[in-house]
Order: C-alpha cells, then sequence, then structure tokens
C-alpha cells in the first residue's frame, strides 16, 4: 500500500504520524512511504532519518495526499487540507468528529474512509490509540495549571504543594479515566489534596486502592461538583464518552462560585468541552478568562512535547497501520472488532452513532 504522512499545519502542532522507527517496519513488509519535507522535524526527526529506512520525501502535502492511498497524522485535517483527500482514500487520524459540524460534513462529502483513533475500542472498554495521549495530556493538565495557578500569570498565587506550615492547593479532577489518573498522580506526587470524581464506582473503588492518602475520591453529581466550587484552586475536565460530544458539567453561573484567579484545564475540549464556557485554545494563546478564572483549553496539549507525544503514540497506532496496509481496511475491520469500531465516516455514511447524534444525521450499520 502507498501511505502517505504529512506536515501537520495546526497552529503549533509538533507531532507527527508515525517515526522513522515505524516507517522502517512499514517499508520492510513491502510498503511504499511518502512523508512531506520537514513533517518529522518538530518532533526530532530529519527527513534524512525517514529516506534511510526507505522513505520517499515529497515536496508539498499536495504531493502526499495524491501519492498516497492511506493518510496518517495525528489531528483533523484542516479546511485547507479537505480538498486535498479523495473518495475511497483510508484517513487515520484523531478526529474529534462530534466537536466539528465543519469537519464532519467535509469528511462526509469527501467520501473517504475515515478512521479516528479516539474510538478504536477493544472489547474491555478501552481506547488504545487514545491512552497514550491521554497519559501525556493528563500529566501535562497539572503541570499547566501549577503553572497559571502563579500570580505573574493571572492566578491566585498558590504553589500547588504549598510548604510546610502553609496547606497545599485543592485539587478537582472530574473524571476517573486515564487522562484522570494520570493528572492525580501528578498532582499527588506534587502535594496537593486531590478529589477525583467519577459516576463507575468500580472505577472509584480501584482509583481508592491505588491512590496515595492525599487523593479522596467523591461520587460526581452537578450538585457535588457544584458544592466543590468554592474552595477548589485548580480543575481538570477529563470527561470521555468515546466518539460523542462531552457533557457540559459546569455551567457559566457556576463560575460565580469560584475564587479569582482559580484555574479550570479543560482537557475534554476536543470533544466540545466538559465546562461550557470552554472554547479551544492554543499554544500561543492558551488562556483566556470569565469571570476572573482562568481557562486553560489547549486542543493539542500533547503538542507540546512532540519526542514524547509521537513515540507513545506511534507505538500505539503501528500494528493497526500494517494490518490496514497488509489487508485493506474492510478486511482488517472484518478480523480486527477494536479497529471496526474507529471507523467513523466510509463514502459519505456515518457509521458511528457518536458522531450522528451529535449533529442530527443518518446512522448507517
Amino acid at each position: 500500500m502507498k501511505i502517505g504522512i504529512p506536515k501537520e499545519i495546526k497552529v503549533q502542532e509538533y507531532r507527527v504520524g508515525m517515526t522513522p522507527d515505524g516507517v522502517d517496519e512499514l517499508v520492510r513488509q513491502g510498503h511504499k512511504i511518502f512523508v512531506e519535507t520537514n513533517a518529522g522535524l518538530g518532533s526530532g526527526f530529519s527527513d534524512n532519518a525517514y529516506k534511510q529506512v526507505g522513505a520517499t520525501i515529497l515536496h508539498s502535502a499536495k504531493d502526499v495526499y495524491e501519492s498516497a492511498e492511506m493518510i496518517v497524522k495525528v489531528k483533523e485535517p484542516l479546511p485547507q487540507e479537505y480538498s486535498l483527500i479523495s473518495a475511497g482514500q483510508i484517513v487515520f487520524t484523531y478526529f474529534h468528529f462530534a466537536a466539528s459540524k465543519e469537519l464532519t460534513h467535509a469528511m462526509v462529502a469527501s467520501k473517504a474512509v475515515c478512521i479516528a483513533y479516539e474510538t478504536v475500542e477493544l472489547a474491555d472498554g478501552s481506547l488504545p490509540l487514545l491512552v497514550p495521549m491521554s497519559e501525556v495530556a493528563g500529566r501535562m493538565a497539572v503541570n499547566v495549571g501549577a503553572y497559571f495557578l502563579g500570580k505573574p500569570f493571572g492566578g491566585k498565587g498558590k504553589l500547588l504543594g504549598g510548604v510546610p506550615g502553609v496547606k497545599p492547593a485543592e485539587v478537582l479532577i472530574i473524571g476517573g479515566g486515564i487522562v484522570g489518573t494520570q493528572a492525580a498522580k501528578m498532582a499527588a506526587g506534587l502535594g496537593a489534596r486531590v478529589t477525583i470524581m467519577d459516576t463507575n464506582l468500580n472505577r472509584l473503588r480501584y482509583l481508592s486502592d491505588i491512590m496515595p492518602p492525599n487523593v479522596v475520591t467523591q461520587y460526581s453529581t452537578l450538585l457535588s461538583i457544584k458544592e466543590k466550587l468554592p474552595t477548589v484552586d485548580l480543575i481538570i475536565g477529563a470527561i470521555l464518552l468515546p466518539g460523542s460530544k462531552a457533557p457540559h458539567l459546569i455551567l457559566k453561573e457556576d463560575l460565580s462560585l469560584m475564587e479569582p484567579g482559580s484555574v479550570i484545564v479543560d482537557v475534554a475540549v476536543d470533544q466540545g468541552g466538559c465546562i461550557e464556557t470552554c472554547r479551544p485554545t492554543t499554544h500561543e494563546n492558551p488562556v483566556y478568562v470569565i469571570d476572573k478564572v482562568l481557562h486553560y483549553c489547549v486542543a493539542n496539549m500533547p503538542g507540546a512535547v512532540p519526542q514524547t507525544s509521537t513515540r507513545a503514540l506511534t507505538q500505539a497506532t503501528l500494528p493497526y497501520a500494517i494490518s490496514i496496509a497488509n489487508k485493506g481496511w474492510q478486511a482488517a475491520s472484518n478480523e480486527i472488532p477494536s479497529l471496526a469500531k474507529g471507523l467513523n465516516i466510509v463514502a459519505g455514511k456515518v457509521l458511528h452513532k457518536g458522531v450522528a447524534d451529535a449533529f442530527g444525521l443518518p446512522l448507517e450499520l
């Protein structure tokens, strides 16, 4: 199969769809790989590194798209890429369709085969292609939250872990999945007092067993969240409904309950955000203030640490990419149930319920 790896063009997105190691594996299995020039530079991979493992370097995204049967990316296609995608072409990337009506309609119109990393799902309900980036985002959420709590950056001026004789900051994590777990580990390690909220009692029991004493678990309801707001310093939104838009668990009027200079980090922004006042930001302009509360809503957080993120992503996506390349998307999806769940839009038809429900589109079964 002919596989293309274009350069990511989202603002300050430094990841690339595949490392040279991943390209090497595909080339060894007889596939032809086309990489856009400088696609890997942000992650520390030169054109020469790709050439050495057998890739062909092309000089534009247009050339890559025209040469490839499958495109392997990191982030969703942006408007300037829509016209480059052809009917029947496989696009394997993070799509997060439920967060963008424009993207959804564009991919329906393209008649491409859109396989979304974020909805590839194993039998136990885990999301193997979302896990590595969720791990990165969860850890980063605490780092950026601690940073913006600093007074020079608009925060209330609290050190997350406090010091002897001065109590630490209060951190509320909404969602006990991968993002929430990693965030809790980081915040607890820094000495903060952490509350994790979730609606899955089995998950809460598990987290209660494995977390240190400065982490407590609590069943999540709209009222229980609201009751925490007056005393919390940092909120991390870590809600995920695979393929669907995240629910709003904190409303605009709730912000008035929070102290000025408190910080919200909404990791769920890719799926529309779990805080009503959330809107996507960039690494270039990551925060904004509403009702004296700082909002950090960068939609591609792991892009800030591309060397870690690209390696982690490739090791997760590579087995699936190899299966698609070796067998074609139809046979690979028939043989691998988890991959079949990644099929969101195929030949103009919406195959994922969460995407169909988000925009009132017909669902093809």
